[in-house]
């Protein structure tokens, strides 16, 4: 949600998907979106959703929190839309040093579809790294002031 805040993306009455439904972001993120003051229209895609590519086609703002290395392509994304990539798995890359990298769900490509997309590796984890600080401050002071 910080984010998209500081990337001044407008919430209210736009149509949001998530695609993932995980107890630890994807159903939390849906919320989020959802909630009044965001007031997003939130769907949320999984494993069995009928014509995914379809649903995600008709979103504004599309996060991708599936655990797959680049399932999200480019001709599933909504020219201009906002696309936030939680995902980073592994891949086999024999030209790089190690023989493998970073990939997110999102695939390279929707960069060129995408209006902004959250990197991988440089998004979503170094921002939850922050917020996981912001929170332990936040917690500090309040515990000091009892």
């Amino acid at each position: 949600m910080k984010l998209l805040e500081s990337a001044g993306v407008e919430l209210a009455g736009k149509t949001a998907v998530v695609v993932g439904r995980s107890r630890i972001v994807g159903m939390p993120q849906a919320l989020l979106l959802g909630r009044k003051g965001a007031d997003a229209t939130v769907t949320v895609v999984h494993s069995r959703s009928q014509d995914i590519g379809a649903i995600c086609r008709g979103a504004d703002i599309l996060v991708a929190a599936v655990g797959r290395a680049e399932f999200i392509i480019a001709d599933w994304v909504k020219p201009g839309s906002v696309v936030i990539d939680v995902g980073v798995s592994r891949v086999e890359d024999s030209g790089a040093e190690n023989g493998y990298r970073l990939a997110g769900d999102v695939h390279p490509d929707v960069a060129e579809v995408a209006g902004l997309l959250s990197p991988v590796p440089g998004g979503v984890g170094p921002m939850t790294i922050v917020m996981l600080m912001a929170n332990t401050i936040t917690a500090a002071k309040h515990r000091k002031s009892r």
